[in-house]
């Protein structure tokens, strides 16, 4: 017998769940090609020399690309669709990690790193808008944490698969078994993908259920891109997510980025221990971001709780629970540091899914990509921000004590934007 939702029969096909676990393998195979170069600094200090210092700016390079074309993208995907914009950057994933594998010094690493972002930029808002065309209302926590989990639970399995390739066969080995991966997902997406309303494998009774519950209309933006830009900068929903998201990601890329280099500089260990140690954070990340960012939402939202409430509620906390960073300064002990470090990134990441589902709640029509494009634009500002800063503060002090307080007090600035920025969680009107 058919379960009820919101006042709705479920129906009893599934294939909406097979796109969003299709998306989130996506997203796996996508972290897999952003950590593999964390994982490689002890490698390439010892082949090319490269400092702390310039390890950030290697860390960050990737940021550069990615942060500059999110908006421009946003516009292109909202103008070509998922299908287009997904399957390009898809394959052009798998060329940037070859081309790593070839480098031969620092700059060389440093444009692989460019390219590789430009080639990522689709990834996150190809996912959130094909997630607001395939999952009704109801089911959109879930939906988007199945993607943002991947995120976190790359590291998980991630971090310790390339940290052994890397031990055993070379930091080069590692970046071509990355690119591997990434071309099989762009075979993947290539085969299954397309938009419910030319997704023959659909059936009806499904197709109704996803149209009736509030999913995002498929369509094209309703003006020209760059009015459709304007527009949405001139709304203070848009800055209120912009900003909150954006205090999330430097925290986000300081972990991605410098965790495993924290355990190996503050503990000595070599690179596989540093790897499986880095896997519990963001083990715990990848359940709380499913679990409270994805079921939870849905559950409490099903039941007749106020969703502005609800999303606004969870994101604050998790963000709160974030500045447990902050603890990790007070201790030597690399297990005492572990929990904090796991608490801040547990909270941290069941906030995130949240607020990836807003864009397709907010935006007007045809619009969702270019939402997407401007929050995850500021949010991968501090992409490049976090790497660099840290590479600065570490390489000064030789400690990490100051680069994880200056996150907590970005964190603090993210809280407040979202409590008194962002507003009820509601569409914005359509533009004139």
């Amino acid at each position: 017998m058919a379960t009820m939702t919101a006042g709705r029969a479920r129906p009893h096909t599934n294939l909406r769940w097979w796109i969003g676990l299709l998306l989130g393998f996506g997203i796996l195979i996508n972290y897999f090609d952003r950590v593999n170069l964390s994982v490689a600094h002890p490698s390439l200090t010892k082949d090319f020399g490269i400092n702390d210092i310039e390890f950030g700016y290697l860390l960050s390079g990737f940021a550069w690309t990615y942060a500059i074309l999110q908006i421009p993208v946003g516009v292109f995907l909202d103008r070509y669709g998922v299908i287009v914009i997904g399957r390009v950057g898809a394959f052009l994933w798998g060329i940037a990690c070859f081309i790593t594998a070839a480098a031969s010094g620092f700059w060389h690493i440093f444009a692989s790193r460019l390219i590789l972002g430009v080639a990522e930029t689709p990834a996150f808002p190809v996912s959130s808008k094909a997630t607001g065309y395939w999952f009704p209302l109801n089911e959109r926590g879930l939906a988007t944490s199945l993607f943002d989990a991947a995120a976190k639970f790359s590291n998980v399995i991630g971090v310790p698969i390339v940290a052994a390739i890397a031990f055993f066969w070379g930091w080069r080995a590692m970046f071509v078994v990355t690119g591997v991966f990434s071309l099989i997902y762009f075979a993947m997406f290539y085969i299954f993908y397309q938009n419910p309303s030319q997704d023959k494998r659909l059936g009806d009774e499904e197709r109704r259920y996803i149209v009736e519950g509030g999913a995002q209309p498929e369509g094209v933006a309703a003006s020209s891109g760059g009015a459709t830009l304007g527009y949405l900068l001139s709304q203070a929903k848009v800055w209120g997510l912009t900003i909150g998201f954006a205090a999330y990601g430097y925290s986000f890329y300081l972990f991605l980025t410098w965790l495993p280099t924290y355990l190996v500089k503050t503990q000595h260990w070599d690179i596989l221990k540093s790897g499986l140690y880095t896997a519990i954070p963001w083990g715990v990340a990848t359940i709380t971001d499913l679990v409270i960012g994805g079921w939870l939402v849905d559950y409490l939202i099903n039941k007749g709780y106020e969703s502005t409430r609800v999303r606004k509620f969870l994101i604050v906390l998790g963000m709160l629970l974030g500045l447990a960073i902050a603890g990790a300064t007070t201790t030597k002990d690399p297990n005492i540091a572990i929990i904090w470090i796991s608490i801040a990134l547990g909270g941290l990441a069941f906030s995130a899914p949240i607020g990836w589902s807003i864009p397709a709640i907010i935006a007007p029509k045809g619009s969702v990509g270019t939402v997407g494009g401007i929050m995850n634009f500021f949010n991968n500002v501090m992409g490049i921000a976090a790497p660099i800063v840290t590479g600065y503060i570490v390489g000064e002090t030789q400690s990490f004590t100051n680069a994880f307080l200056t996150a907590a007090v970005v964190l603090i600035i993210g809280i407040l934007s979202y409590i008194f920025l962002l507003g009820k969680i509601e569409p914005i009107p359509e533009p004139a």
